[in-house]
């Protein structure tokens, strides 16, 4: 998800929440205690120079359950990091406290934002010699009268 359609979301909301890929909902009090940009400039397994940008959230709780954080307070505070940061508009990266902290991408359901699994991957497939998955496509049936026989030298 990008900034803007976070943003577009919170103004149609009444009350934040965050659901975890495993269904459970981040607690109510949680605080977004960072709203930043994070560059990753790195060299892939391959040799390419790599440059990436996302606007980084991080989630946290405390045990101040009084606390509840609202819609436009999370967008004033999206907007002054706009503003104060340059902040254009990236995908979205949110940290969250787990048993160490996790990196999760971040969709909407019309009710919740969902933190999305996040996955490695190889950038340099072709030049580390791993073979890239092929689409696997399933022929037509000819029945008896398919000219891709064994031995029939047609495929």
């Amino acid at each position: 998800m990008k900034l803007s359609e976070i943003k577009t979301h919170l103004n149609k909301l009444e009350t934040i929440s965050f659901k975890l890929p495993n269904g459970e909902l981040v607690p109510n009090h949680f605080h977004v205690t960072e709203v930043g940009k994070i560059t990753k400039h790195f060299i892939d397994c391959g040799g390419t120079v790599r440059n990436e940008e996302v606007v980084n959230f991080q989630l946290w709780n405390a045990n101040d359950y009084d606390h509840r954080l609202h819609p436009e307070k999370l967008l004033n505070i999206i907007e002054l990091s706009e503003k104060v940061l340059g902040i254009e508009n990236l995908e979205i990266e949110v940290e969250y406290q787990a048993s160490t902290i996790g990196k999760f991408g971040l969709d909407f359901d019309g009710t919740n934002f969902l933190l999305t699994n996040k996955q490695t991957d190889c950038l340099a497939k072709d030049k580390c010699g791993i073979p890239v998955e092929k689409q696997q496509i399933k022929l037509a049936d000819f029945g008896n009268n398919s000219c891709c026989t064994p031995g029939s030298n047609c495929c």
